[in-house]
């Protein structure tokens, strides 16, 4: 680029500024944009979804030499593209990409690339990086101390920094905790499911699955675009400590799942953001709901949950009585209702959420959103009507209609950019199951330009679409006439392998988490210290051992994939006897051991990582998630060929008991890739399932009607004990 051209700052060249060692840890040079192939090779039938305008980001590969070297990490600084990995939510993985992606895409524009090419985030303080060749790069976001070689740099302008410079970023002086370093030509890896994108949980993306460490060296890309310039003063995000986020009515709102005066209080109430947030969530301190159901039924015991459904980005989920509003590394499914959802143009300020900040919601009309893509002039016009309105007032509900075979079935909003489709009545029904999925693979066949992703859960299928290519009164038209056309759910037959896996019984990795839940969170819970005799006592059983028996007797049939992350299953009993009943920890877990087995509602789940939860434990298991994948993808610079997720819709897990160092030998025989999967291909008949509860139905409701008792017993003790009463943060 001819510093010429440019508005940016040009520094004098660096005279004695070491350069990073090539031998170091780094993607080889030239390597092509996108070489794993992802979207083709894994996305399958998901990935011929259109996606959103500017999700295929231009990149170049890096030159030999151009190198940046990490000579100071930062608190917490990871590579993100824009708009992060989409069409994978159905198998619980999370967009990622910048949390404020306002300031990141503006920093891209100003030094003349892409808005979604890959750039850094950084949390509260940032890095020290030195370059190996002369590079324009753009600092955005919150305010923070910048400097080349040492010369104070202004932020939301370029620099340029010479051969061998050091580009020093400090801490975050606030207002906003997250500022973004953007480099004309971007960070040059190799993108793994279709972006670059750092997920730390999941431990890919970006370099290495990590945030950067001291001595990581970062390939930097050609720059082959237009001219830099500084981002004006009107164009750039204000950054406060009160903030206003405005939210879309939906999807679960009153007076189904909260009272009128509930939902008065959520909009008019100052939340304060709680010290406990990450890229996940920003959890919130508020007022306790007074809730419009006494339970949530088969859900489990609480309220707020409910049969699992997918979520959206920026949706506040009651996880209990806590609010948290969900992060681009938030969970894709779960069971926990979620009253509005920010929409997509002012999703940037979670990213700027701090500690102390106060926040209040706003309700606008869905169909006035500002534009998410919009920036500059464009957004701005925008926002003064948008604010203006008072929301849509119809409780999240779209519409209600029937399906061909009498199923109820409604509409709800899930945001400005996305709709959630519900069967039935809210109770557990492979019936409902199986009209989700024919509207999934309707849906898939379609191939519907606008729609981005397609979710389903226990009754209920996530669309989320681009409004500016498909508007929300289109794609509910496109719905109702889809229901036409629909077979009847009895004609389901579906491939449905048996699958067995290990279950090392009340393994002593969930006992560590128990106790860590005790020490740190609330030693005072009803399924405190020991899970298993909670699950007994819930469901009226004489002994632990029945609980054991129960688990190892029933086949579990997997309803959705990704609760919580990468390819976790939720997964139900085919058999109502085996389906034992808990309600969710509340307030969640903060860590929950990789391949924990849990069982929350009537659901069982695996867990595909490390991460908070709030099933209750039974056990652990091998890996559900190919870790390799991301790694082996790297070393060959092919791509992987193989789904990294293990199970599929409407798998039939059965479990066998092994010990605790029977599991461990175990799992590290899948994480080297020498672990076999023990599967046995068939299929799912819904017919044949309906038969099978029809010659069991006395026994079947003689089960639900003791364990229908218990249930109840459990929710008078805590009612008794003001458990039901008392706010849990």
């Amino acid at each position: 680029m001819n510093p010429s051209n440019t508005t940016g700052t040009v520094l004098p060249a660096a005279t004695d500024g070491a350069h990073p060692d090539n031998t170091a840890r780094t993607t080889a040079a030239g390597a092509a944009p996108g070489g794993s192939g992802a979207v083709a090779s894994h996305g399958g039938v998901h990935g011929a979804l259109s996606g959103a305008p500017g999700s295929d980001p231009v990149r170049h590969p890096a030159d030999a030499g151009h190198r940046l070297e990490v000579v100071r990490p930062g608190m917490m600084t990871t590579v993100q593209d824009w708009p992060g990995r989409i069409g994978y939510w159905h198998v619980g993985v999370p967009p990622s990409g910048p949390m404020d992606d306002l300031s990141f895409r503006l920093g891209n524009r100003a030094v003349g690339n892409a808005e979604g090419a890959p750039g850094l985030e950084c949390t509260l303080g940032g890095p020290a990086l030195r370059f190996a060749a002369r590079t324009w790069v753009c600092v955005t976001g919150a305010a923070a101390a910048v400097t080349v070689d040492g010369v104070p740099v202004p932020q939301w302008r370029p620099v340029e920094v010479p051969a061998g410079g050091l580009l020093d970023i400090g801490a975050v002086t606030g207002p906003g905790m997250r500022c973004y370093v953007l480099l004309a030509g971007g960070i040059d890896v190799p993108e793994y499911l279709g972006s670059a994108a750092t997920f730390t949980l999941g431990k890919f993306g970006g370099d290495t699955g990590n945030a950067l460490r001291a001595g990581d060296v970062l390939p930097v890309g050609r720059s082959h675009r237009g001219v830099a310039t500084a981002v004006p003063t009107e164009d750039q995000p204000v950054f406060t400590r009160r903030w206003e986020l405005a939210v879309t009515e939906g999807p679960h709102g009153a007076p189904e799942f909260f009272t009128r005066s509930d939902f008065d209080t959520i909009l008019g109430t100052d939340y304060e953001v709680h010290f406990n947030s990450d890229r996940t969530g920003v959890r919130l301190i508020g007022p306790k709901p007074q809730w419009a159901r006494t339970d949530g039924g088969e859900a489990g015991l609480h309220p707020s949950n409910i049969h699992d459904n997918a979520y959206s980005v920026g949706a506040l989920d009651f996880t209990g009585d806590t609010p948290i509003l969900l992060g681009p590394d938030g969970p894709s499914l779960g069971g926990f209702v979620c009253p509005v959802t920010v929409v997509a143009a002012d999703r940037w300020k979670l990213g700027q959420l701090t500690p102390g900040d106060t926040v209040r919601f706003v309700a606008v009309r869905a169909d006035r959103a500002a534009s998410p893509h919009a920036l500059g002039p464009a957004r701005r016009a925008g926002w003064p009507f948008v604010l203006s309105t008072d929301g849509d007032g119809d409780d999240g509900v779209l519409a209600r209609g029937e399906a061909d075979d009498a199923t109820a079935v409604t509409y709800r909003r899930a945001g400005d950019d996305g709709v959630l489709v519900e069967y039935g009545d809210m109770t557990l029904d492979l019936g409902l199951r199986a009209r989700v999925h024919a509207l999934h693979e309707h849906l898939l066949r379609r191939c519907e330009p606008g729609i981005t992703e397609l979710t389903p859960g226990v009754r209920s299928l996530q669309v989320r679409a681009d409004p500016e290519r498909l508007s929300t009164a289109k794609l509910l038209r496109l719905l109702a006439e889809a229901e036409s056309v629909l077979p009847s759910s009895d004609e389901l037959v579906v491939p449905s392998r048996t699958v067995q896996l290990p279950l090392s019984w009340d393994d002593p990795a969930t006992r560590e988490a128990i106790t860590r839940y005790m020490h740190g969170v609330r030693a005072d819970a009803p399924w405190c210290p020991w899970n298993i005799e909670f699950i007994r006592r819930m469901n009226g059983l004489p002994s632990v051992q029945e609980v054991f028996d129960t688990v190892f007797a029933a086949e579990y049939l997997v309803l959705g994939l990704g609760d919580v992350y990468l390819g976790a299953p939720v997964a139900t009993p085919t058999d109502p006897r085996h389906r034992l009943v808990t309600t969710k920890y509340n307030p969640a877990r903060t860590w929950t051991p990789e391949n924990a087995v849990g069982i929350g509602g009537a659901y069982l789940c695996i867990y595909g990582m490390e991460g908070p939860g709030g099933y209750q434990f039974v056990g652990r298991t091998t890996q559900v998630w190919n870790h390799r994948s991301f790694n082996e993808s790297r070393r060959s610079g092919d791509g992987w060929d193989e789904d990294p997720w293990l199970l599929r819709y409407f798998d039939r897990i059965r479990w066998y008991p092994v010990s605790n160092d029977e599991l461990l030998d175990l799992r590290a025989d899948f994480a080297a890739g020498r672990g076999e999967l023990r599967a046995e291909d068939g299929e799912f008949r819904l017919a044949d399932h309906k038969r099978f509860l029809d010659s069991n139905a006395d026994s079947i409701a003689e089960f639900r009607g003791s364990q229908a008792e218990a249930f109840a017993a459990e929710r008078n003790s805590w009612r008794a004990a003001g458990e039901l009463t008392e706010s849990r943060r």
